[in-house]
């Protein structure tokens, strides 16, 4: 049982997610933003490892990404970094990317290379689910990592029904098909499919993502939700400041403020 499992067996609801970008906004931040989160009360943490081309999101994290290139982040540097990383963070840790990157670098070293370093599970948006079945489980599997699936309000019940099969972690809800960073949309539909999901008693948890920014949308995703992630804000925290660590915090804290 991975970090991520027992975290789940441990905490039911209110779970805090918060996701960056590694070698942002400096190419040595990736380690004490992780320490800087952990002491500040996040479940657990998402680290993307950029890519060139990020369709997927919104312009704060498609800017860091960037950045985190221009400043010489790869996943070689990455792995590197996190050697360093389990003696002082002790909470989840997922890598979170796109396809691409783990495909050149090889599926199978990707997925030792993770374990090696203390990895606990993945986030690849764009790994087809049936690719993932046919040809990468069992990597993911022999390294005792939880790949991590999304769904959107038009993902199908069967299609949710087979990524619950076939998940070990959680299920990543995304609140819209649109980029990250918008806000949490609460409107009816949103609502319904909310609770749609909900009431389908999968094995998996739920964990909300895309739009989660302040207290008011982490605590409107957890009546839905075992929890939810925040990631363009925080990135957006991050931004511009020479005292980036000194602002995590608090942010932290007004994020799960009350619950």
């Amino acid at each position: 049982m991975n970090t991520l499992q027992q975290l789940f067996q441990r905490k039911q609801n209110n779970i805090l997610s918060v996701y960056y970008t590694a070698g942002y906004p400096k190419l040595a931040a990736t380690l004490p933003i992780a320490q800087a989160l952990e002491l500040a009360g996040a479940d657990f943490l998402e680290i993307g490892f950029p890519y060139s081309d990020p369709l997927a999101d919104g312009p704060v994290i498609q800017k860091s990404s960037e950045e985190a290139i221009a400043n010489g982040m790869t996943l070689n540097v990455l792995f590197e970094q996190l050697k360093s990383i389990r003696p002082s963070v002790k909470i989840p840790i997922l890598l979170m990317g796109y396809a691409n990157p783990m495909l050149q670098y090889g599926v199978e070293n990707f997925c030792k290379k993770a374990a090696e370093v203390g990895v606990d599970g993945v986030i690849v948006p764009d790994l087809p689910l049936h690719e993932y079945e046919e040809f990468y489980k069992p990597y993911f599997e022999d390294n005792g990592l939880s790949n991590i699936f999304l769904i959107t309000p038009q993902t199908s019940e069967a299609r949710i029904r087979k990524i619950d099969d076939l998940s070990n972690g959680f299920i990543y809800m995304l609140s819209s098909s649109a980029t990250t960073g918008k806000s949490l949309n609460t409107s009816d539909d949103i609502s319904a499919y909310y609770q749609r999901v909900k009431n389908m008693n999968l094995k998996n948890k739920l964990i909300i993502g895309f739009g989660i920014s302040d207290n008011a949308s982490f605590v409107r995703a957890n009546q839905y939700a075992s929890g939810a992630i925040v990631g363009s804000a925080f990135v957006k925290t991050l931004a511009g400041k020479h005292d980036y660590l000194a602002h995590i915090d608090a942010f932290v804290k007004g994020i799960k403020e009350g619950v």
